[in-house]
């Protein structure tokens, strides 16, 4: 099943704070892996469940399954936003 990729508008200042060689290694991961099999990534617990999470690196992309669509939630370093 192929989905369609949305991102919240906050992303835009998650990607303004990283480097440009990482955005664009982010982006492109998404763009590639999200679309064909977004509900393969591991379920996160704690003050995001429900939710779910991509590894990029040290970067995690945080993000929901909704009607076939992905929400790109937030991207940032994994000591920010890691589910422990």
């Amino acid at each position: 099943m192929a989905y369609e990729i949305t991102y919240k508008r906050s992303v835009r200042k998650d990607l303004q704070h990283l480097a440009k060689t990482d955005a664009r290694r982010i982006l492109d991961k998404i763009e590639l892996e999200l679309a064909d099999k977004a509900d393969a990534y591991p379920m996160l617990r704690g003050r995001f469940a429900g939710l779910r999470k991509l590894r990029v690196g040290d970067y995690r992309v945080i993000f929901a399954l909704l009607e076939g669509k992905v929400l790109i939630l937030r991207i940032g370093h994994r000591r920010e936003v890691d589910d422990r």
